[in-house]
C-alpha cells in the first residue's frame, strides 16, 4: 500500500460573504482523511489570502465563495499569486460554494482554477481529487 503524500490546504473565505459552515464541513472532510487544513477564517482579502498561503507553504489553496463576487476575487487571487511566483506546479486553486456559470467556470479554469465544486458536493470526491492531483509526487 502506497503511502498518502502530504498536503497542507488552506482554506480560505475572501470577501464580505459571512457564512462559513461549507468551508468548515469541507475542512473537516479533509482533515479526516489525512490532509492538513488551514482555515484563515472570514472576511479574508485576496492579499491577506495570497500571503498567508506562502507563509504557510500551502500546496493548495481552496476559496469557499458564497457572495457571487468569485469572477471578481478569484483573478485577483491569482493575480496576486502569480506576482508572488507562489503558483507553480505544484499549486492549485480549488473554488466552491455558490452557484458557477458555466461561462464563468470556463473563464476561472483559464486563469487557473483547478476545479470548482458547486453546493452540495460530495466531500468524498472532494478529497479524491485533491489526493488526485499529487498522485507520483
Amino acid at each position: 500500500m502506497s503511502e498518502k503524500p502530504r498536503i497542507r490546504f488552506y482554506m480560505a473565505k475572501p470577501g464580505l460573504d459571512g457564512h462559513d459552515r461549507g468551508a468548515k464541513v469541507v475542512s473537516m472532510a479533509l482533515r479526516d482523511a489525512g490532509i492538513e487544513v488551514i482555515y484563515s477564517g472570514l472576511h479574508q482579502t485576496p492579499s491577506q489570502i495570497v500571503e498567508a498561503a506562502i507563509q504557510e507553504d500551502a500546496d493548495v489553496i481552496g476559496l469557499s465563495i458564497l457572495s457571487g463576487a468569485h469572477m471578481t476575487l478569484i483573478p485577483k487571487i491569482i493575480e496576486l499569486a502569480k506576482k508572488k511566483k507562489f503558483l507553480d506546479d505544484k499549486r492549485f486553486i480549488l473554488a466552491g460554494g455558490t452557484i458557477v456559470l458555466p461561462k464563468d467556470i470556463k473563464k476561472l479554469k483559464e486563469l487557473g482554477v483547478s476545479e470548482i465544486f458547486g453546493p452540495g458536493s460530495n466531500t468524498k470526491k472532494i478529497v479524491e481529487y485533491v489526493y488526485s492531483l499529487f498522485k507520483g509526487k
